[in-house]
């Protein structure tokens, strides 16, 4: 639900049908409500002194702490404005408030008949902490006004307020979780957007593949979870459920198209429908993502079209630099060091250097003004349980949490000067990069496949040479003679880039064990940097083949009790400059991006405080209250983090893989830039 904490427009202009008092009936519902999320809404405010409650008209009305500083406490809005972040703790964390506000929303169930039964969900803010005594009475008080025909079900807000009402039996209060009422949501934004095209609906993987090379940029692509190697087109659309954090999403995200979860769409696209509409693959559709509504729109006729402006993109990239480059230890990496060992590499750098040094500003997205607000200084302190908020102090407390809650993998990385050396020393892979360059230039596109698939075989299956091999095996001695398992991630100079995040396009392998294995998968990795889609993608932007190197990270495998990825904002409500999304799963980090199981995903608020769970995932029930605890920590973290990784903007979105120790340690395994 939206919040009030913050103002983003002026109210509409026209009549204040705002309600003092009365009943809530259903045609009063809608006659004030505004639609949010895909449902009708209602804001309400409770005033305990005056023994009554207040029902916004939505369209005049859409904040409350707007109301009732002006309308019923008769204040300025300068006044307000002045005193923003007092009087949001006097309506939203004070135990002896004077006002309860919430919204209400109005949803449909299914009876066994089939006949469509509406409920009401009553939910506060997410940042509220009302006690369990004030939802109770908020419950109460509001169960007793609206029309008793209509269930009544109080939402808890966060992982505090469902903990408030646990001690509560649900006979009194009766609850729903928003994971169970929203899990089976017909329809969810995963990226917004618009896009007119032409729809490709595919039903299973082996029709996608049968068409997959005639796909086309005015497409608009449907299955039930679009593959990793999919083509730049105009929208995708899931009919399956997926994350926001899935790496087909982060692709629409970088691309700047729209994505969404449609789960309908079967019953939409029925060429057999009973109304004769006939099906909608193959015809034209505008398609809209939005966070309060996704909608498809069968065009009468075929839009006139423009090519999007990424077919004019142009992706600057810096020279590599293969000069005599060591093999480091990634301690001893910097941001800096990315033109020798590739973005991943040198992020990693840069965070050991981030945890040991303690000198490091992690307060600059805190400071940034947030009108009407000068800064977040005050809520950093709170959330750090510092009681000076001078920003002197908080550098300091910021540094000491950061490391008290992650640490940064050990781990080697080889520069893109052993990839160098290693396709210098093969006249084969030489020539056959030169045809491959030459196809490139001559726009001569059935040819680039195969030949990427040659090269990618003939790199994995040529010599390392000695040199280059000793300067690996040298590197991890301890890790090959005790036979450890390793992990070797890709680090290239062709990713993380403004417009281009290259997200899952390139190899990681993570079941290495002994010398022989970690040349083989060195190659692999390497050879990735070939692969037809990569070759593709980067073609399409500029990235010229010449200039395109790979370094690889060499770690130690660590077990995972849990693993996931967290990015340092609302992935689909960008200006929510409040939380940190979190998704995890038991094990392994890359199970949340490869689809392989849908997430436990999570909101954190780095403001004001608090957690709310989203989607309980294939795990099927919720982590405990002392693991969420914990990723609150990890997410506020994350944050801090950015006003160090987002260095020319600290609002710029980190996107940071993570695992969880069986000692309850956090991993911190990738930090990239978040695909804007």
């Amino acid at each position: 639900m939206t919040s009030a904490l913050d103002r983003t427009g002026p109210a509409e202009a026209g009549a204040d049908r705002t309600v003092v008092g009365a009943n809530l009936t259903l045609p009063l519902f809608r006659t004030l409500s505004g639609v949010l999320a895909g449902h009708p809404y209602l804001k309400v405010v409770v005033d305990r002194h005056a023994c009554t409650w207040h029902l916004l008209d939505t369209r005049v009305h859409p904040f409350h702490v707007d109301y009732i500083a002006t309308r019923v406490l008769g204040m300025s809005m300068d006044e307000l404005d002045a005193c923003l972040d007092a009087f949001n703790a006097s309506v939203y964390t004070d135990p002896d408030r004077r006002f309860l506000l919430g919204v209400l929303s109005l949803h449909t169930d299914r009876a066994a008949d089939g006949t469509e039964c509406p409920f009401l969900v009553l939910e506060t803010t997410e940042a509220d902490t009302m006690h369990g005594a004030l939802l109770e009475e908020f419950y109460l008080y509001v169960r007793g006004r609206v029309d008793g025909r209509l269930p009544l079900l109080l939402k808890p807000a966060n992982h505090g307020q469902e903990g408030e009402l646990a001690s509560i039996p649900e006979a009194v209060v009766p609850r729903v979780l928003s994971h169970k009422l929203f899990g089976d949501r017909t329809r969810t934004c995963l990226n917004p957007g618009q896009a007119e095209g032409r729809l490709r609906h595919f039903r299973t993987t082996a029709a996608y593949e049968a068409a997959a090379a005639g796909l086309g940029w005015a497409d608009i692509v449907a299955m039930p979870r679009l593959p990793d190697d999919v083509p730049r087109v105009a929208g995708f659309i899931n009919t399956a459920p997926t994350t926001p954090l899935s790496h087909t999403n982060v692709l629409a995200s970088g691309w700047g198209i729209p994505n969404a979860i449609v789960r309908d769409l079967d019953t939409l696209d029925d060429p057999d429908a009973p109304d004769g509409r006939g099906g909608l693959d193959g015809t034209w559709v505008r398609y809209r993502v939005s966070e309060d509504a996704v909608t498809l729109e069968p065009l009468a006729a075929p839009p006139r079209l423009t090519k999007p402006a990424w077919h004019q993109q142009r992706i600057r990239i810096d020279t590599p630099l293969l000069e005599e480059a060591p093999v480091l230890a990634l301690h001893r990496l910097r941001r800096s060091d990315r033109d020798s060992y590739g973005t991943k590499a040198a992020n990693l750098g840069e965070l050991h250097h981030v945890l040991d040094s303690r000198t490091a500003d992690l307060t600059a997205f805190h400071a940034r003004p947030r009108p009407p607000r000068q800064d977040l200084l005050g809520h950093l302190a709170a959330r750090l349980g510092e009681r000076d908020a001078a920003r002197e102090h908080l550098r300091a407390a910021a540094a000491r949490y950061v490391a008290d809650t992650v640490r940064a993998p050990d781990g080697v990385a080889l520069p893109f000067r052993l990839h160098h050396l290693f396709l210098t020393s093969s006249p084969a892979l030489q020539q056959g990069i030169g045809k491959l360059k030459m196809a490139l230039e001559l726009g001569a596109f059935d040819l680039v496949d195969p030949l990427c698939l040659n090269l990618q075989q003939l790199v994995r299956a040529t010599p390392v040479p000695p040199d280059v091999a000793r300067a690996i095996t040298s590197a991890v001695p301890r890790l090959l003679a005790d036979g450890r398992r390793m992990v070797v991630r890709s680090s290239s100079n062709a990713e993380d880039l403004p417009g281009f995040s290259a997200a899952g396009i390139y190899d990681s392998v993570t079941t290495v064990r002994g010398a022989e294995h970690l040349m083989d998968a060195v190659r692999q990795v390497w050879a990735s940097l070939l692969s037809p889609r990569s070759v593709r993608l980067r073609h399409q932007v500029g990235i010229c083949l010449d200039d395109t190197y790979m370094g690889v990270i060499v770690q130690e495998y660590l077990p995972a009790s849990l693993g996931g990825v967290l990015v340092t904002c609302n992935p689909t409500r960008r200006e929510d400059f409040r939380n940190v999304y979190v998704n995890c799963t038991p094990g392994s980090p890359e199970r949340v991006v490869d689809g392989s199981v849908l997430p436990q995903q999570y909101l954190y608020n780095t403001v004001e405080g608090g957690g709310r769970t989203l989607d309980v995932g294939t795990a099927g029930e919720d982590l405990p209250a002392a693991t969420r605890a914990a990723l609150a920590r990890l997410a506020l973290a994350g944050r801090l983090l950015q006003s160090h990784f987002g260095a020319d903007d600290p609002d710029d979105a980190l996107d940071i893989e993570w695992l969880m120790t069986g000692e309850g340690d956090f991993r911190l395994v990738q930090i990239r830039p978040y695909a804007r």
